[in-house]
């Protein structure tokens, strides 16, 4: 169910710890790129946490592989491991703390404002159905 292709070198043809940029000298401002910095990761932290807390949901659950999803956030592949736990979510009844989880996810990663032609538009569409569809029964 969720796989993922075969990945062609992870550095892309550099060597570790290379750097795509070369700063200029006399143009770095290291505390602003901290703070750049601080930002995106808090957000990849909040939305982590919501991804981890979809997916104690299918720890439990016999049938269920979770090897590609743990990669994909072993990677910090958070868009990519959220589908995979929304196609999970398709094909099982879960509760709606699960949908939840997902939609916060969604939320974080602004997937649901994206342009149509993204991909993860479709996932993130169907999460916010869930979460309206168990919303109304409960």
């Amino acid at each position: 169910m969720c796989s993922h292709p075969e990945r062609e070198g992870a550095a892309l043809g550099r060597a570790a710890g290379e750097s795509r940029v070369t700063p200029r000298p006399g143009t770095s401002n290291t505390g602003a790129m901290t703070v750049d910095r601080q930002a995106p990761q808090a957000s990849w932290n909040r939305t982590r946490g919501h991804l981890d807390a979809a997916r104690v949901h299918l720890t439990d659950l016999s049938d269920i592989d979770l090897s590609a999803t743990d990669e994909f956030l072993e990677h910090n592949e958070l868009g990519l491991a959220f589908d995979c736990l929304v196609d999970f979510g398709d094909d099982l009844d879960l509760p709606l703390a699960f949908w939840e989880h997902l939609d916060q996810a969604a939320r974080e990663m602004r997937l649901y404002s994206d342009a149509l032609h993204k991909p993860h538009l479709t996932a993130a569409d169907l999460c916010r159905r869930y979460v309206a569809a168990a919303s109304e029964q409960n």
